[in-house]
This record gives structure tokens, sequence and C-alpha cells, in this order.
């Protein structure tokens, strides 16, 4: 059945098809317009695990998302398909895990791997390990993209997208909204060069990045914060001075509107969802009390698109399914709207 077909025969209103691709859709990967990559990788948490199982969890909870978007007219017709999960990047990242917990527990009794022939050995299999998934990343978000797709990752831990960040830097020059508990500024934290935790960090060292806006942060170290307070690239509206702005009147449109002043015109949005107030995402890796309500993150998205700025790309991170739906539900809902609006500003 061609395309036309697919969308004529489609019941937007119906049950979820299990059947189609994610949220029940009948586009595939090639039909697509934006296409997402699951990255199922979480080797270098820090607190709680989990996030390596979110792709399957949000896969299987996107059925039961209603795909009556009121910020987009039609938006199930948009197309959105989501790649197969890597199993084999489950599964290294199941074993490397294991490694990573043990590396981890004695860094925290006071070893020193530069002192310990085990712990350097277990240390070094992690970096290369980070390199080697950060070329797959890279090298898959590029097929996508050199067939004219959007191209949206779903971690994993926030350590995943930094490949198609690369990738995205051979197209364009563009600045990173992120919306985050944690500055992710911290260089090669544990010894771990590509951790979760220095997501931002190695961000900043593409050329091609220009400009670094941080929403809702609220854990951080000093050196992350000397180093916001020297790179006039950066910008953080610490989650703190965002209340202290509320609670002296200032409305969330107008702080918006001093985000966004800050973008150039083409934006990658990295979306680690602890950013959010926990009670939306309870298992995620790291929480902490605090952060956004999700109507008021997507309040951000939507006066960014517009603004007239362009989206070339988002992740959404960190998502822990725990033992109930809850976390992939809320997670689901928020990839869809990221996605629907994502797309409508490349039209």
């Amino acid at each position: 059945m061609d395309l036309n077909n697919k969308i004529a025969a489609f019941d937007p209103n119906g049950l979820g098809d299990t059947s189609g691709n994610i949220y029940g859709l009948p586009f595939t990967p090639a039909e697509a317009k934006l296409v997402i990559l699951p990255v199922p990788w979480e080797v270098t948490v820090s607190y709680q695990a989990g996030t390596a199982l979110a792709p399957e969890a949000i896969l299987e909870a996107s059925f039961q998302v209603d795909l009556y978007d009121p910020f987009v007219k039609d938006a199930w017709k948009l197309g959105i398909s989501m790649k197969e999960i890597d199993q084999p990047t489950k599964q290294k990242s199941d074993l490397l895990r294991l490694k990573a917990e043990n590396y981890i527990h004695e860094l925290s009794v006071g070893f020193n791997p530069d002192e310990n022939a085990e712990l350097l050995a277990i240390r070094n299999e992690i970096n290369f390990a980070g390199r080697e998934l950060n070329e797959w990343v890279k090298n898959e978000s590029l097929k996508l993209l050199k067939l004219g797709k959007v191209v949206a990752l779903l971690g994993g831990d926030h350590s995943t997208p930094l490949g198609l960040m690369q990738a995205l830097a051979e197209k364009h020059s563009y600045g990173i909204l992120h919306i985050d508990a944690h500055a992710d500024l911290r260089e090669a934290y544990e010894g771990f060069e590509y951790s979760h935790a220095s997501i931002m960090y190695n961000a900043i060292q593409i050329p091609q990045v220009s400009r670094l806006v941080q929403v809702g942060i609220r854990d951080y170290c000093e050196a992350e914060f000397n180093l916001i307070e020297s790179d006039k690239r950066i910008s953080t509206f610490f989650d703190r001075d965002l209340k202290h702005l509320e609670y002296a009147g200032e409305t969330w449109s107008t702080v918006c509107d001093q985000i966004i002043d800050l973008l150039p015109e083409k934006v990658y949005v990295s979306f680690d969802i602890d950013g959010l107030d926990p009670k939306l995402c309870p298992h995620t890796g790291t929480p902490v009390p605090g952060g956004l309500e999700l109507e008021q993150s997507l309040y951000l998205i939507e006066k960014l698109v517009y603004s007239g700025r362009t989206i070339i790309g988002f992740d959404l991170n960190e998502v822990a399914p725990g033992n109930d739906e809850w976390d992939a539900n809320v997670a689901a809902r928020l990839l869809y709207r990221l996605a629907n609006m994502c797309l409508v500003s490349n039209q």
C-alpha cells in the first residue's frame, strides 16, 4: 500500500495498532519525515539505572497516546516513525554497566584508577566503548540526514546524543536549548569521557555549536558554575532563579522570550526528563526536587517554534520505566509533542 492510501485508511481515533510503528502510526522509517533513533545505553549512570529500557517502554506506552494535538492540525499526518531498537547496543550496555558499577563503587571508597591496573583497564574499556557508540550514533544519524529526514534521538542516558549533535554540525551551525536538572558540564566525570554528566561539556567542544542555553538547572558543582560564568556561549536559567522570578510576579511567557532571544535561528533541543518536576519522572536516574511542569516546558518550545526558529533535531533522555508505566507514559506524550513541534518548525 502506498503512503497516500495508508493515510487514507488510517483511523487516528481508533485503538493504537501495536502492529504498526510508534504510536500505531502507519509510517515506516523510509516513509516518515521524522525518524526516531532509539539508543538503549546507560553505561555511565551514577545513581539509579534503568534508562536503557526506555526506548522499549516508551514504544509500548505510545500505543495509548491519543493522536490529537491542539498545537498542530492533523499532527499524525506529519510522518513520525522509529527505527528498530538495536539489541547488540543494549546487550553491550548491560555488560559494561556491571563493570561501571564496580568501578564507581571502588572510586567511592577511595581507590584511584591511576594506581590500580584493573580499574584503569575498566575505565579505558568504557571510554573506548563510548567512542564506538558515539561513532555509531553519528553514522546512523548521517545516513538519515542524507535521506532528508529530521532525526530525533531517544535514549538511554544523556551521553547518547553526542553523535547526533556532531552529525548535525556537518550541515548546520546551531544553538542548543538544554532542559535538565543538571548542568552536565563536568569534564570526563568519574574518568568517563562520554559520561552522561559530561554531555554538554562535550557538546560545546563542537565548533558549530554557537550557543548553549540551559533551563531548569538545579544540581551542579562549583567547576560547572565557574565554566558557566566564564564561557560567554553559555547562558543558564537556574531553577531557583526561575522560581524567584515567578514569586516576584514575572510571567513565564516573558521569561520564555528571554530564553529564546539568546538562541540562533537553528536550534537543537536536548531534553533530559529530569528537567521536569520528579513527580512526573520519579524513576529517572538522578531525580532532583523542583523543575518544570510538562506543559510549562512545552509552552517554551511552542514559543520557540512561533519565533520562527527551526528545530533541526532533538533528543529525549534519562527516562527510566521503574515498576509501573508512569514514567514511560509521560515520556511518550512528551516525545510526541516534541516531534510534532519539530516538524512544524521545519515546514
